[in-house]
């Protein structure tokens, strides 16, 4: 179980059990340690903070590994009563922008992990910020 911190605590050497330290895993399993420190990485990113960016840096959506939405910031110049699409637009675009860099900070965390089915241990699992959804029902 994670500490109050978030990270998980160490573990104390137990007489009479071999040292495993360099020790190979199971068939099947690759290396334990670094599956370990991999789990341990992904942790950090899930306490990290991200941004994404849109127009030039005109909106900044910033938000935790976890998906704990934090801030939404529009640059005044950018926002007109006659065009609310575009700033739209550029809301969407910072949303997208802030999907593929927590997805791309998730898949370097990974690491050893690699394939591996880890369900929600990634707030609901990796973001997947190639696919876009179209509100035109005639694209459906």
């Amino acid at each position: 179980m994670p500490d109050d911190d978030g990270t998980l605590p160490d573990v104390p050497d137990l007489p009479g059990l071999p040292d495993l330290a360099g020790v190979a895993g199971l068939p099947g399993m690759g290396d334990i340690g670094g599956i370990f420190d991999s789990l341990q990485k992904v942790q950090d990113a899930r306490s990290q903070t991200y941004e994404g960016h849109a127009g030039g840096g005109a909106v900044v959506i910033r938000a935790t590994g976890d998906l704990d939405f934090e801030s939404v910031t529009i640059d005044p110049e950018v926002v007109d009563p006659a065009d609310v699409e575009m700033l739209q637009d550029l809301v969407l675009a910072a949303l997208h922008d802030l999907a593929s860099t927590m997805g791309a900070a998730q898949q370097e965390a990974m690491g050893a992990l690699g394939m591996i089915d880890v369900g929600g241990l990634l707030g609901g699992g990796a973001i997947d910020a190639s696919s876009e959804e179209s509100d035109d029902p005639a694209e459906s």
